[in-house]
Protein backbone atom coordinates (compact mmCIF):
# COMPACT_ATOMS: atom_id res chain seq x y z
CA UNK A 1 0.00 0.00 0.00
CA UNK A 2 3.04 2.51 1.04
CA UNK A 3 4.56 1.47 -2.30
CA UNK A 4 1.70 2.40 -4.31
CA UNK A 5 0.66 5.72 -2.22
CA UNK A 6 4.27 6.56 -3.12
CA UNK A 7 4.23 5.62 -7.08
CA UNK A 8 1.03 8.32 -7.62
CA UNK A 9 2.41 11.09 -5.55
CA UNK A 10 5.09 10.79 -7.72
CA UNK A 11 2.76 10.45 -10.63
CA UNK A 12 1.20 13.75 -9.92
CA UNK A 13 3.97 15.19 -9.38
CA UNK A 14 5.34 14.14 -13.24
CA UNK A 15 1.97 15.20 -14.41
CA UNK A 16 2.57 19.03 -13.08
CA UNK A 17 5.97 19.02 -14.34
CA UNK A 18 5.77 17.32 -17.57
CA UNK A 19 3.01 19.72 -18.76
CA UNK A 20 5.33 22.16 -18.61
CA UNK A 21 5.89 20.88 -22.59
CA UNK A 22 9.68 19.95 -22.76
CA UNK A 23 10.73 19.85 -26.30
CA UNK A 24 12.79 16.45 -27.14
CA UNK A 25 13.96 19.01 -30.12
CA UNK A 26 15.64 21.26 -28.07
CA UNK A 27 18.92 19.95 -28.47
CA UNK A 28 20.58 23.58 -29.45
CA UNK A 29 19.11 25.54 -26.94
CA UNK A 30 21.84 26.50 -25.15
CA UNK A 31 21.92 29.52 -22.70
CA UNK A 32 25.03 31.46 -21.74
CA UNK A 33 25.93 30.97 -17.97
CA UNK A 34 29.33 31.49 -15.86
CA UNK A 35 29.80 27.40 -15.24
CA UNK A 36 32.09 25.91 -17.78
CA UNK A 37 33.21 22.55 -16.06
CA UNK A 38 30.72 20.29 -13.49
CA UNK A 39 32.10 17.99 -11.15
CA UNK A 40 29.50 15.57 -8.96
CA UNK A 41 30.45 13.45 -6.25
CA UNK A 42 28.13 10.74 -5.02
CA UNK A 43 28.72 9.34 -1.48
CA UNK A 44 26.55 6.00 -1.71
CA UNK A 45 24.06 5.63 1.43
CA UNK A 46 24.75 8.41 2.79
CA UNK A 47 22.33 9.17 5.26
CA UNK A 48 20.82 12.80 5.44
CA UNK A 49 20.64 12.56 9.31
CA UNK A 50 24.43 12.67 9.70
CA UNK A 51 24.48 15.31 6.91
CA UNK A 52 22.67 17.71 8.82
CA UNK A 53 22.92 15.89 12.58
CA UNK A 54 26.58 14.87 12.50
CA UNK A 55 27.31 11.70 14.24
CA UNK A 56 23.90 10.40 15.59
CA UNK A 57 24.50 9.84 19.42
CA UNK A 58 22.48 6.61 19.90
CA UNK A 59 24.29 4.96 17.64
CA UNK A 60 28.00 6.39 18.65
CA UNK A 61 26.76 4.98 22.15
CA UNK A 62 25.80 1.29 20.71
CA UNK A 63 28.36 -0.98 21.17
CA UNK A 64 27.11 -3.36 18.42
CA UNK A 65 27.76 -0.64 16.08
CA UNK A 66 30.49 1.39 17.73
CA UNK A 67 34.03 -0.44 19.24
CA UNK A 68 35.19 2.17 20.30
CA UNK A 69 32.68 4.98 21.93
CA UNK A 70 35.18 7.12 23.54
CA UNK A 71 37.44 7.70 20.37
CA UNK A 72 34.43 8.53 18.30
CA UNK A 73 33.15 10.91 21.11
CA UNK A 74 36.68 12.86 21.21
CA UNK A 75 36.79 12.80 17.05
CA UNK A 76 32.93 13.31 16.07
CA UNK A 77 30.90 14.57 19.05
CA UNK A 78 29.65 18.36 20.49
CA UNK A 79 26.76 19.41 22.00
CA UNK A 80 26.19 22.43 19.65
CA UNK A 81 24.73 20.96 15.69
CA UNK A 82 26.80 23.27 14.15
CA UNK A 83 30.06 22.08 15.99
CA UNK A 84 29.26 18.20 15.63
CA UNK A 85 27.96 18.11 12.36
CA UNK A 86 30.92 20.57 11.17
CA UNK A 87 33.27 18.24 13.02
CA UNK A 88 32.28 15.61 10.44
CA UNK A 89 32.01 17.21 7.35
CA UNK A 90 34.34 20.39 7.61
CA UNK A 91 34.26 21.44 4.22
CA UNK A 92 30.65 20.69 3.24
CA UNK A 93 29.75 22.88 5.90
CA UNK A 94 32.71 25.45 6.65
CA UNK A 95 32.71 25.99 2.89
CA UNK A 96 29.69 24.62 0.50
CA UNK A 97 27.43 26.11 3.55
CA UNK A 98 29.40 29.66 3.19
CA UNK A 99 28.70 29.48 -0.59
CA UNK A 100 26.82 27.33 -2.09
CA UNK A 101 23.20 25.43 -1.26
CA UNK A 102 22.44 22.45 1.13
CA UNK A 103 18.85 20.23 0.49
CA UNK A 104 17.16 17.88 2.16
CA UNK A 105 16.93 19.05 6.17
CA UNK A 106 13.48 17.02 6.52
CA UNK A 107 13.63 18.63 10.28
CA UNK A 108 12.70 21.83 8.39
CA UNK A 109 10.18 19.99 5.57
CA UNK A 110 12.79 20.25 2.80
CA UNK A 111 12.71 17.18 1.65
CA UNK A 112 14.23 15.43 -1.38
CA UNK A 113 13.97 12.13 -2.35
CA UNK A 114 14.43 9.59 -4.82
CA UNK A 115 11.23 9.18 -7.24
CA UNK A 116 11.94 5.45 -7.92
CA UNK A 117 9.67 3.29 -5.65
CA UNK A 118 13.36 0.45 -5.13
CA UNK A 119 15.60 2.86 -2.68
CA UNK A 120 18.68 0.94 -3.72
CA UNK A 121 22.04 1.51 -5.71
CA UNK A 122 21.40 1.10 -9.20
CA UNK A 123 17.83 2.30 -9.39
CA UNK A 124 18.85 5.26 -7.80
CA UNK A 125 22.38 6.40 -9.99
CA UNK A 126 20.51 5.79 -13.08
CA UNK A 127 17.51 7.82 -12.29
CA UNK A 128 20.27 10.83 -10.87
CA UNK A 129 21.51 10.43 -14.18
CA UNK A 130 18.92 9.93 -16.65
CA UNK A 131 16.28 12.23 -15.04
CA UNK A 132 14.21 9.06 -15.14
CA UNK A 133 13.02 6.66 -12.38
CA UNK A 134 12.14 3.85 -14.67
CA UNK A 135 10.42 1.12 -12.75
CA UNK A 136 12.28 -1.36 -15.21
CA UNK A 137 15.79 -0.71 -13.66
CA UNK A 138 14.95 -2.64 -10.38
CA UNK A 139 17.80 -4.81 -9.56
CA UNK A 140 21.81 -4.46 -9.43
CA UNK A 141 22.06 -6.72 -11.82
CA UNK A 142 25.03 -5.73 -14.07
CA UNK A 143 22.70 -5.08 -17.17
CA UNK A 144 23.22 -2.64 -19.58
CA UNK A 145 20.99 0.93 -18.94
CA UNK A 146 18.85 1.32 -21.80
CA UNK A 147 17.98 4.98 -20.68
CA UNK A 148 20.20 8.10 -22.40
CA UNK A 149 21.86 9.57 -19.45
CA UNK A 150 23.23 13.41 -19.12
CA UNK A 151 26.95 12.69 -19.69
CA UNK A 152 26.35 10.71 -22.78
CA UNK A 153 24.15 13.76 -23.84
CA UNK A 154 26.67 16.12 -22.96
CA UNK A 155 29.32 14.42 -24.46
CA UNK A 156 28.14 14.68 -27.95
CA UNK A 157 27.48 18.58 -27.09
CA UNK A 158 30.17 21.18 -28.56
CA UNK A 159 33.15 21.50 -26.73
CA UNK A 160 32.47 18.45 -24.56
CA UNK A 161 32.94 15.65 -26.73
CA UNK A 162 35.59 13.57 -25.28
CA UNK A 163 35.57 15.86 -22.37
CA UNK A 164 33.36 13.70 -19.73
CA UNK A 165 34.61 10.78 -17.88
CA UNK A 166 33.78 9.17 -14.61
CA UNK A 167 35.42 7.27 -11.88
CA UNK A 168 33.72 4.60 -9.60
CA UNK A 169 34.39 2.20 -6.84
CA UNK A 170 31.01 -0.04 -8.00
CA UNK A 171 31.29 -2.19 -10.88
CA UNK A 172 27.75 -1.33 -11.51
CA UNK A 173 28.75 1.92 -13.31
CA UNK A 174 29.87 0.94 -16.42
CA UNK A 175 26.36 -0.36 -16.81
CA UNK A 176 24.28 2.34 -15.32
CA UNK A 177 26.06 4.94 -17.73
CA UNK A 178 26.21 2.16 -20.69
CA UNK A 179 29.49 2.90 -21.88
CA UNK A 180 29.36 0.58 -24.27
CA UNK A 181 26.84 2.62 -26.41
CA UNK A 182 28.20 5.49 -25.56
CA UNK A 183 31.98 5.63 -25.58
CA UNK A 184 32.04 6.85 -22.51
CA UNK A 185 35.24 6.92 -20.60
CA UNK A 186 34.05 5.12 -17.38
CA UNK A 187 36.71 3.42 -14.94
CA UNK A 188 35.28 1.24 -12.12
CA UNK A 189 36.57 -1.12 -9.37
CA UNK A 190 39.08 -3.18 -10.40
CA UNK A 191 39.47 -1.98 -13.75
CA UNK A 192 42.95 -1.13 -14.62
CA UNK A 193 43.78 2.61 -15.70
CA UNK A 194 44.74 2.60 -19.04
CA UNK A 195 46.58 5.84 -18.69
CA UNK A 196 51.23 6.35 -19.57
CA UNK A 197 51.38 8.81 -17.07
CA UNK A 198 53.63 7.80 -13.94
CA UNK A 199 50.80 8.46 -11.53
CA UNK A 200 48.58 6.45 -13.13
CA UNK A 201 51.04 3.43 -13.45
CA UNK A 202 51.46 3.51 -9.44
CA UNK A 203 48.05 3.85 -9.14
CA UNK A 204 47.64 0.64 -10.95
CA UNK A 205 50.28 -0.94 -8.76
CA UNK A 206 48.57 -0.20 -5.57
CA UNK A 207 45.03 -1.02 -6.72
CA UNK A 208 46.83 -4.17 -7.88
CA UNK A 209 48.08 -4.88 -4.18
CA UNK A 210 45.66 -2.94 -1.76
CA UNK A 211 43.27 -4.97 0.55
CA UNK A 212 39.39 -4.77 -0.09
CA UNK A 213 37.49 -4.25 3.05
CA UNK A 214 34.97 -3.79 1.44
CA UNK A 215 35.24 -6.73 -1.60
CA UNK A 216 35.30 -3.44 -4.01
CA UNK A 217 38.40 -0.51 -4.88
CA UNK A 218 39.09 1.58 -1.89
CA UNK A 219 37.45 5.07 -2.57
CA UNK A 220 40.85 6.71 -2.08
CA UNK A 221 42.12 4.65 -4.93
CA UNK A 222 39.05 5.60 -6.74
CA UNK A 223 39.73 9.15 -6.05
CA UNK A 224 43.06 9.41 -7.12
CA UNK A 225 42.27 8.10 -10.50
CA UNK A 226 39.67 10.72 -10.78
CA UNK A 227 42.11 13.50 -9.50
CA UNK A 228 45.03 12.32 -11.42
CA UNK A 229 42.68 12.03 -14.62
CA UNK A 230 41.85 15.46 -13.95
CA UNK A 231 45.35 16.88 -13.55
CA UNK A 232 46.49 15.25 -16.62
CA UNK A 233 43.38 15.13 -19.62
CA UNK A 234 41.43 18.58 -18.12
CA UNK A 235 37.83 17.08 -18.76
CA UNK A 236 34.99 19.38 -18.63
CA UNK A 237 32.89 17.02 -16.61
CA UNK A 238 34.28 14.87 -14.13
CA UNK A 239 31.78 12.07 -11.75
CA UNK A 240 33.27 10.50 -9.36
CA UNK A 241 31.20 8.03 -6.91
CA UNK A 242 32.37 6.71 -3.78
CA UNK A 243 31.14 3.31 -2.42
CA UNK A 244 32.57 2.72 1.16
CA UNK A 245 29.66 4.74 3.19
CA UNK A 246 27.14 2.38 2.07
CA UNK A 247 29.69 -1.20 2.44
CA UNK A 248 30.63 -0.43 5.88
CA UNK A 249 26.91 0.60 6.98
CA UNK A 250 25.45 -2.75 5.33
CA UNK A 251 28.19 -4.38 8.17
CA UNK A 252 26.72 -2.35 10.41
CA UNK A 253 30.11 0.02 11.52
CA UNK A 254 29.10 2.66 12.34
CA UNK A 255 32.48 4.07 13.33
CA UNK A 256 34.21 2.88 9.70
CA UNK A 257 30.89 4.34 7.67
CA UNK A 258 31.81 7.84 9.44
CA UNK A 259 35.26 7.63 9.02
CA UNK A 260 34.46 6.55 5.42
CA UNK A 261 32.31 9.92 5.40
CA UNK A 262 34.90 12.23 7.11
CA UNK A 263 37.94 11.14 4.48
CA UNK A 264 35.84 11.64 1.53
CA UNK A 265 34.76 15.31 2.43
CA UNK A 266 38.39 15.96 3.31
CA UNK A 267 38.72 13.95 -0.37
CA UNK A 268 35.99 16.88 -1.76
CA UNK A 269 38.04 19.36 0.06
CA UNK A 270 41.51 18.20 -1.64
CA UNK A 271 39.98 18.66 -5.38
CA UNK A 272 38.02 21.73 -5.03
CA UNK A 273 41.51 22.98 -3.85
CA UNK A 274 43.01 21.71 -7.12
CA UNK A 275 39.99 22.95 -8.76
CA UNK A 276 40.68 26.80 -7.66
CA UNK A 277 44.28 26.85 -8.32
CA UNK A 278 43.88 25.50 -12.26
CA UNK A 279 43.17 28.60 -14.97
CA UNK A 280 40.10 26.22 -16.68
CA UNK A 281 38.38 25.57 -13.31
CA UNK A 282 38.56 28.51 -11.21
CA UNK A 283 35.43 30.66 -10.80
CA UNK A 284 33.98 28.35 -13.81
CA UNK A 285 32.94 24.90 -11.58
CA UNK A 286 29.73 23.79 -10.07
CA UNK A 287 30.36 21.07 -7.42
CA UNK A 288 27.50 18.49 -6.81
CA UNK A 289 27.74 16.45 -3.89
CA UNK A 290 25.15 13.48 -3.46
CA UNK A 291 24.00 9.80 -2.71
CA UNK A 292 22.33 7.61 -4.13
CA UNK A 293 19.42 6.71 -1.93
CA UNK A 294 19.00 6.99 1.86
CA UNK A 295 19.03 4.35 5.23
CA UNK A 296 16.67 3.47 7.88
CA UNK A 297 16.65 6.11 11.01
CA UNK A 298 12.88 5.13 12.75
CA UNK A 299 13.29 1.97 13.43
CA UNK A 300 17.19 2.69 14.62
CA UNK A 301 18.66 -0.81 13.97
CA UNK A 302 17.22 -0.45 10.14
CA UNK A 303 20.39 2.19 9.87
CA UNK A 304 22.30 -0.39 7.92
CA UNK A 305 19.91 -1.22 5.21
CA UNK A 306 18.07 0.60 2.55
CA UNK A 307 15.13 -0.39 -0.08
CA UNK A 308 11.16 -1.00 -0.49
CA UNK A 309 10.34 -2.39 3.09
CA UNK A 310 12.82 0.27 5.03
CA UNK A 311 10.10 3.17 5.12
CA UNK A 312 12.36 5.84 5.42
CA UNK A 313 15.71 4.87 2.79
CA UNK A 314 14.38 6.84 -0.08
CA UNK A 315 14.91 10.50 1.87
CA UNK A 316 18.21 11.74 0.52
CA UNK A 317 20.57 14.89 0.28
CA UNK A 318 22.33 16.74 -2.58
CA UNK A 319 24.62 20.34 -2.27
CA UNK A 320 25.47 22.87 -5.01
CA UNK A 321 28.22 25.11 -5.04
CA UNK A 322 29.49 27.29 -7.77
CA UNK A 323 29.44 30.36 -9.94
CA UNK A 324 25.73 30.30 -10.97
CA UNK A 325 24.46 28.74 -7.82
CA UNK A 326 23.37 31.56 -5.17
CA UNK A 327 24.98 30.81 -1.39
CA UNK A 328 22.28 30.37 0.60
CA UNK A 329 23.64 27.91 2.60
CA UNK A 330 21.43 25.46 4.12
CA UNK A 331 17.89 25.83 2.40
CA UNK A 332 15.13 25.92 5.41
CA UNK A 333 12.22 26.37 2.95
CA UNK A 334 10.07 23.74 2.86
CA UNK A 335 9.42 21.92 -0.87
CA UNK A 336 9.35 18.87 -2.39
CA UNK A 337 12.45 17.77 -4.99
CA UNK A 338 13.10 14.78 -6.20
CA UNK A 339 16.86 13.00 -7.17
CA UNK A 340 16.12 12.69 -10.48
CA UNK A 341 15.81 16.27 -11.30
CA UNK A 342 19.69 16.30 -10.77
CA UNK A 343 20.35 15.06 -14.81
CA UNK A 344 18.41 18.44 -16.40
CA UNK A 345 20.28 20.47 -13.31
CA UNK A 346 23.47 19.64 -14.57
CA UNK A 347 22.75 20.02 -18.38
CA UNK A 348 20.89 23.35 -17.28
CA UNK A 349 23.72 24.61 -15.68
CA UNK A 350 26.12 24.36 -18.00
CA UNK A 351 23.95 25.99 -20.45
CA UNK A 352 21.99 23.11 -21.57
CA UNK A 353 18.97 21.28 -22.18
CA UNK A 354 18.65 17.77 -21.47
CA UNK A 355 16.39 15.65 -23.67
CA UNK A 356 16.01 11.98 -24.40
CA UNK A 357 13.97 9.45 -25.41
CA UNK A 358 12.30 8.94 -22.02
CA UNK A 359 10.87 11.56 -20.05
CA UNK A 360 13.01 13.39 -17.69
CA UNK A 361 12.27 15.15 -14.94
CA UNK A 362 12.68 19.01 -14.45
CA UNK A 363 15.96 20.87 -13.91
CA UNK A 364 16.10 22.63 -10.12
CA UNK A 365 15.37 26.39 -10.46
CA UNK A 366 16.86 27.35 -7.24
CA UNK A 367 20.47 25.68 -8.29
CA UNK A 368 20.53 27.82 -11.17
CA UNK A 369 20.49 31.45 -10.03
Amino acid sequence: MKLQKTTILFFCFCFCVFARGYSQNDKSNKTTRKTENLVMIALDGMRWQEIFGGVDSSLMNNEIYTKDTKGMRKVYWADNLLERKSKLMPFLWGTVAAHGQLYGNRTLQNNVDVANPYKFTYPGFSETVTGNPDTAVNSNGLKKNKNINVFEFLNQQKGYTDKVATFATSELFPFILNKWRNGLVVNADTDSLPYNTPQMQLLNDMQKLAAKPTTERPDLLTYFAGREYLKTYRPKVLYIAMGETDAFAHDGLYDQYLGAAHAEDAMIADLWSILQSLPQYKNKTTLIITCDHGRGDKIKDQWTDHGVKIEDSGSIWFAVMGPDTSPLGEVNKPMQLYQGQLAATMAELLGFHFTAPQKILPAIENVLH
